[in-house]
């Protein structure tokens, strides 16, 4: 696969360090199994198998360490270089994944631990977007009508579809991009597109697919599940 620049190595920063609190599950979401695997493997699988990631870095919660070192041997994960505790909020947590990338990576793709659908193909596009826009972010056009509503739940206006994506990870910046949007940034952030955004830079957004959805609600589960009995049978 042909990479855009000299300086282009990608580590992969995984974030895995949520409280899992829709989920209603006891533990973090990340160990819930998909077809016999934990979701938190089949994440790293695709990682694992896309051309243009060379390290990973999993941020995951301090009581899930030893464990997450351990699906290293367990699952022939060659790529995952260091698993850091997290912190409160999720972009303290990927700040902590950043310190822990290896010098000699001039790509940072962040990707969300409970998008386990994610496929080494897309991860693949939307790196080499990166190198050619400095910041790129997988997201999918917006399919339904979409309002904007006062406090009180009165419609204020319609909003032009055409114009409206839903946002996915991976998300991919230049490393010292975002390190210097991480620096600037005034609040917290739940999208790491947004720090790029506030201090004035551009995110290309690069096509991703309606299967890499996040788990969130034990509905998501049984996505995931046909999702992954379609590919099993080769019908996806």
């Amino acid at each position: 696969m042909k990479r855009l620049r000299e300086n282009n190595r990608c580590c992969a920063i995984v974030v895995a360090a949520g409280s899992s609190s829709r989920m209603k599950c006891s533990g973090s979401k990340i160990w819930i199994p998909l077809s016999g695997v934990p979701a938190i493997v089949r994440t790293l699988f695709a990682f694992e198998q896309a051309q243009t990631i060379d390290c990973v870095v999993v941020v995951c919660r301090a009581c899930d360490t030893q464990a997450m070192e351990r699906l290293r041997i367990e699952y022939s994960l060659s790529k995952l270089c260091r698993v850091v505790p997290g912190a409160d909020t999720r972009q303290a947590s990927v700040a902590c994944g950043v310190a822990a990338v290896p010098e000699d990576c001039a790509y940072l793709a962040i990707h969300d631990g409970a998008r386990p659908l994610i496929r080494p193909e897309l991860i693949d596009r939307v790196v080499l977007d990166a190198h050619r826009y400095g910041a790129a972010s997988l997201a999918i056009p917006a399919r339904d009508t979409m309002k904007r509503a006062d406090a009180q739940g009165f419609v204020v206006e319609t909003l032009p579809r055409e114009q409206l994506w839903s946002v996915q990870t991976p998300q991919v910046f230049q490393r010292e991009l975002y390190e210097s949007a991480l620096q600037a940034a005034q609040r917290e952030y739940t999208d790491d597109c947004q720090l790029i955004e506030q201090t004035g830079g551009r995110v290309h957004l690069c096509e991703g697919s309606p299967e890499n959805a996040k788990l969130t609600t034990p509905e998501d589960i049984l996505f995931a599940e046909a999702v992954l009995r379609g590919r099993e049978d080769g019908s996806k």
